[in-house]
């Protein structure tokens, strides 16, 4: 029985290196926010006589909810080794 020798190689070829891709959302910028006219209640008091005069006017709320998003969407990159690359074999 004959032993065979094969000899093994390994062919390489340039490559692409390294590709770094973000997508940050980066600043969002927002305008006049109108959250309403802001008044108070609105109270009348007519003619007073006499004794003390007591008014009161409530509390007064207004709430303003605000949904802001800032999406940086979809990074590509590519780090592709282009063409006419060398191979050697080593």
């Amino acid at each position: 029985m004959s032993e065979e020798l094969f000899a093994q190689f390994t062919a390489s070829a340039g490559n692409g290196g390294v590709a770094t891709a973000g997508a940050n959302g980066g600043a969002v910028s927002l305008g006049d926010i109108n959250s309403g006219g802001n008044a108070g209640n609105a109270i009348g008091v007519g003619d007073t006589t006499g004794g003390p005069v007591s008014v009161d006017g409530g509390s007064v709320s207004n709430n303003t909810a605000l949904g802001v998003s800032a999406n940086g969407g979809t990074a590509i990159a590519d780090a592709s080794g282009g063409n006419y690359n060398l191979a050697f074999v080593s």
